[in-house]
């Protein structure tokens, strides 16, 4: 009881009931809007070098902080592929502002992911000389750009979780282009163009409002854990991640809007950025996707649209995890059934190279 009381106290006081536990990494860039970072120690390098196991470079979302795949010891994607022996990399976008406005979806995939793959490789330094990617929400969008327009990257494979393929099946976008098609996407462009992207606050309040029952339930939530140190420490964990939410860069905003959802080119696979092409439909790597009927920020069928987009792949599996956007990455139902169906994806590639 008096530990209970004691919990509640700290809430109130904005302490963290549970000490922060990011798992130990090594800084190899950090470089504006392109920080890299290593997970592990020299010991699980050198034993993933030895297994034969590639190196993963994890692609974090625009308007995400990159701490969404190891938000704690029991939510952490990274943990995760160190046991099972994989290394783990993770390219950070960083926070954007109003001196960002100029970074659009191109600086992205033209320059810092195909860098970050470069130096991932480089200091892997393994004789199979690839990468596979693995990413979430907006981040799989960025990695599919990357390799449809760089085809010549040694990326193995794609995971994309929770992403996007199609935002007319993305709800309110429907009905924000009905309404505006009287008068075109000028408005809505001009009107990022002016605020310089989408700032931080209007992301954090946007997500929240896909989240309102968690809000609304809370302090009843608080109360019935008083005593659970635990529940309570995951509760902080997702409230750190929806206040760090950082903003869109101008540019990228602009193109969203116009790219993916005026002009629903993602859903046909061809990209047109200011007349320079991106073809997905042309991807030749291995891809797995997934998608939730929970999702209340993107739909099932948006996130399984890319089995129609990536049909001419070698090979593209999609799961469905039933949670919500968050939890398909990080949490009970991501260590559940994501992250097992990511490793035996990853195990199966493994086989048959070393065949």
């Amino acid at each position: 009881m008096f530990d209970g009381v004691r919990t509640l106290y700290r809430l109130t006081r904005g302490e963290r009931v549970v000490d922060d536990q990011p798992t130990p990494h090594t800084l190899l860039a950090d470089g504006p809007h392109r920080r890299l970072v290593r997970y592990g120690s020299d010991a699980d390098l050198a034993a993933a070098r030895s297994a034969g196991r590639l190196p993963v470079l994890l692609v974090p979302p625009l308007a995400v902080p990159a701490r969404c795949y190891d938000l704690a010891p029991d939510m952490s994607l990274v943990s995760f592929l160190l046991s099972t022996g994989r290394v783990p990399y993770l390219v950070d976008f960083g926070e954007m502002h109003y001196a960002d406005r100029h970074l659009g979806f191109a600086d992205f995939f033209d320059d810092i992911v195909p860098d970050a793959i470069g130096q991932v490789i480089a200091d892997f330094a393994a004789e199979t000389g690839q990468v596979d990617l693995a990413a979430w929400s907006l981040g799989g969008t960025v990695a599919f750009l990357t390799v449809g327009a760089h085809p010549e990257l040694p990326v193995r494979s794609i995971t994309a979780i929770g992403t996007p393929l199609n935002y007319s099946l993305v709800q309110p976008y429907p009905l924000v282009k009905r309404i505006i098609r009287p008068i075109g996407p000028a408005p809505v462009t001009y009107t990022l163009k002016a605020m310089g992207g989408i700032p931080a606050p209007l992301v954090r309040v946007a997500y929240r409002a896909t989240a309102w029952e968690r809000e609304i339930k809370k302090p009843g939530y608080i109360v019935r854990n008083a005593d659970n140190t635990e529940a309570l420490a995951r509760m902080q964990v997702i409230d750190w991640f929806q206040d760090a939410l950082p903003g869109y860069p101008g540019k990228l905003a602009e193109q969203m809007w116009e790219n993916l959802v005026y002009r629903d080119e993602l859903a046909c696979g061809v990209l047109d950025f200011d007349g320079r092409q991106v073809d997905l439909t042309s991807v030749g790597t291995p891809i797995q996707l997934f998608g939730s009927h929970r999702d209340a920020i993107v739909s099932w069928a948006a996130a399984r649209h890319g089995v129609e987009i990536f049909a001419d792949s070698p090979e593209v599996h999609f799961t469905t995890v039933e949670t919500s956007h968050l939890g398909l990455i990080a949490g009970s139902d991501a260590a559940t059934y994501t992250w097992p169906r990511i490793d035996a994806f990853l195990g199966a590639l493994d086989d048959r190279d070393g065949a």
